[in-house]
């Protein structure tokens, strides 16, 4: 399987679909442990609630019910690598490694690590061809589309960055699961390809995510001497994590199959950097207001998308 041309409906598409939804993610998960006070809680709440709608869905929708039944025989076959199942798991793992980063660093230099983890890890994910595309040659114009990106994000967290504030643990660590959202991404393809459901897809990968988190969250009670946290007030879309999420990671398993790791990474970073823009234009955060070090990181990333995907449209 080859990727397809990157035309502006797709791109428009991955943009607010996987991009938009994922800085309301960011911002619903984080509002949602600021009230908790314990990210990992948080982060199974939100994976929770998008696996208990997804289950709806496949009890109600006979074709996505379908998508899921065909994704064990595909495994036992050969034609689906069973270590691709999974991959929830890693999105469970990420959610330890953000809660661990940005408690250090805070959200700025977390999405700085984070986003030169997926960019760079992208490129290596497509080469060697772990997504169901097949292998992407490691080209100068993919590489210096990639820096562009880190550069963007950068440049758009500049007035929030603080020497101060650094750690390197904590970078590694948003480095880290930079690297593994680009592998599930991958991953996420590879059962896509196998159900040819999208939402059956998702359905698996909120399934294992949700099953780590329950595992990291009974670790922390029984082990670490945690207590169960509840909100007792906070707004109502704090609750919608799990919503977006799901948005998010099916866009991912539709648009990965199709253009490849890094290029769908490109486009969701553009989206999630114009989502910022607009929140702080919009809906802003205390003192924030509109920051020119946000526009021009938005203009870099529309140039990066350009240079990974103009050949291609």
């Amino acid at each position: 399987m080859s990727a397809r041309p990157l035309g502006l409906a797709a791109f428009a598409v991955i943009f607010v679909l996987s991009g938009f939804m994922n800085a309301l993610q960011a911002r619903a998960n984080g509002e949602l442990t600021l009230h908790i006070g314990n990210g990992v809680q948080a982060a199974l709440f939100s994976f929770g609630s998008g696996f208990v709608i997804l289950s709806a869905v496949v009890l109600l929708a006979p074709t996505v019910r379908s998508g899921v039944r065909r994704i064990i025989p595909a495994a036992r076959s050969g034609e689906l690598a069973w270590w691709a199942v999974p991959t929830g798991v890693l999105g469970g793992i990420f959610i330890g490694l953000q809660s661990y980063s940005t408690a250090l660093v805070g959200v700025a230099l977390f999405s700085v690590g984070m986003v030169a983890g997926q960019t760079a890890n992208s490129l290596l994910v497509d080469r060697v061809g772990l997504s169901p595309i097949g292998k992407t040659a490691l080209t100068s114009r993919r590489v210096v589309a990639a820096v562009l990106a880190t550069l963007a994000v950068v440049v758009a967290a500049a007035g929030r960055l603080s020497v101060s504030e650094l750690s390197v643990p904590a970078l590694l660590a948003a480095f880290a699961g930079g690297c593994l959202v680009a592998v599930q991404q991958a991953l996420n393809g590879r059962v896509n390809v196998a159900s040819r459901q999208p939402i059956s897809t998702t359905w698996v990968n909120f399934l294992f995510g949700t099953l780590a988190l329950l595992i990291g969250v009974s670790i922390g009670l029984v082990a670490l001497g945690a207590s169960v946290q509840a909100p007792t007030d906070g707004p109502v879309w704090m609750y919608l994590g799990g919503v977006f999420g799901l948005t998010f990671i099916v866009t991912a398993a539709w648009a990965v199959p199709r253009y490849g790791v890094l290029v769908f990474a490109l486009v969701t970073i553009a989206g999630q950097l114009t989502a910022a823009l607009g929140l702080d234009l919009l809906a802003p955060v205390g003192a924030n207001r509109l920051a020119w070090p946000l526009i021009a990181g938005v203009v870099l990333t529309f140039v990066a998308v350009l240079v990974a995907a103009w050949r291609r449209a």
